[in-house]
Order: C-alpha cells, then structure tokens, then sequence
C-alpha cells in the first residue's frame, strides 16, 4: 500500500512539472553561431528551460514554466543582449556591442 501511494505521488509531481511547462516559438533575429549562443543564453537566463534558435528559419522554440516566465520577459532578455524579436526591438547601444558578424540587417523604423 505504501509503495502504490509513493508511485501515485511520484506520478503526480512528474504530470504537474509536465502541464507547468509552455512550448512557444518566437522570431528573433540574428545570423551565426555566435548569435545562437547568445540568443539560447538569454532566454534561459530569463526562466526558459530549454531554448534552441535556428539561424536559417530565425526562429527560437522554447519551453518554460508560465509560472515563473513569460514570453514578453523572454523576449526583453533577449533585446536587451541586442538580438530584435517579433514583439521587442533592441536598442541601437545594445545592438551596437554585438560582434560585427552578429550584427544582422536591421529593419528600418517607421
């Protein structure tokens, strides 16, 4: 009896951490290998639990826990390293720290 209820328990903890977690994909723009390392490292400072950026699609998949993340803090971590998402734009002194190989063709304000 013991056994099945620390197996109930154990099932429990491990479906809560599974539902906890939001998979979400992000574009974020960028060019080499540098700017993956980056990008990946920015989004799992700020919460993510995994991050993998694609340099040909520019696209980030990411998983992370809804309650201790979001995607809007993502996505600022990752302007403020200079890299520009969809939804936030880096500023030109943080884009301008980027390596010359990792400054991508931004595009113009409007």
């Amino acid at each position: 009896m013991k056994k099945n209820l620390m197996l109930l328990s154990m099932l429990l903890m491990v479906c809560s951490f599974s539902f906890a977690q939001t998979p979400s994909n992000i574009k974020v723009s960028g060019n080499c290998g540098s700017c993956k390392k980056h990008i990946e490292k920015a989004a799992l400072d700020a919460g993510a639990i995994s991050a993998t950026w694609d340099k040909t699609t520019k696209l980030l998949a990411l998983t992370f826990d809804a309650n201790k993340t979001s995607t809007d803090k993502i996505e600022t971590a990752i302007a403020a390293v200079g890299y520009d998402t969809e939804h936030k734009v880096a500023t030109e002194e943080a884009y301008k720290k980027l390596d010359e190989c990792c400054q991508y063709d931004r595009k113009k304000k409007k």
